[in-house]
């Protein structure tokens, strides 16, 4: 394996880029976490507070107004509106997929065309998420499918 670093002019946004032969090798996930900076957020369970690394987090999402963040085993509920969790996410593998939904693109194992232009999105922990066709370009970009 070989490591390049390149120095690049102050108003050019930086960026990592990771060329391996298996995404979900824990190497590649080490990088992630150091590129994202290990932000995290609360979340709320029977009377517990946790926090949860944005990383763990395999969706966001708002239901009748409340919010919930899901992991691959648990539930938590939310106080961030859908808008403060994008803005959290920022430059990180989670995006928005739907009106009421941000994905974590880290956490898909495949992607497969549904009806109307939308993508079904299957997660490592075996949930299936619909990607609306209006955010299907954003998937893509994220899985590297299109520039």
């Amino acid at each position: 394996m070989k490591i390049r670093v390149e120095q690049i002019p102050l108003e050019t946004e930086e960026e990592v880029s990771v060329k391996c032969h298996y995404a979900e090798s824990e190497w590649v996930e080490g990088i992630r976490n150091a590129a994202l900076g290990q932000r995290s957020v609360c979340g709320y369970k029977d009377g517990t507070i946790f926090q949860l690394k944005l990383s763990e987090i395999y969706y966001f999402e708002v239901v009748d107004g409340a919010s919930f963040f899901y992991t691959k085993k648990e539930v938590f509920e939310a106080h961030e509106k859908l808008y403060e969790f994008e803005k959290i996410s920022e430059r990180s593998t989670l995006f928005r997929c739907s009106k009421s939904m941000i994905l974590n693109a880290a956490k898909i194992d495949y992607i497969r065309p549904s009806f109307s232009g939308r993508f079904e999105a299957v997660l490592s922990n075996g949930e299936t998420v619909m990607v609306s066709r209006k955010y299907v370009t954003d998937l893509k970009r994220l899985l590297g499918i299109v520039k």
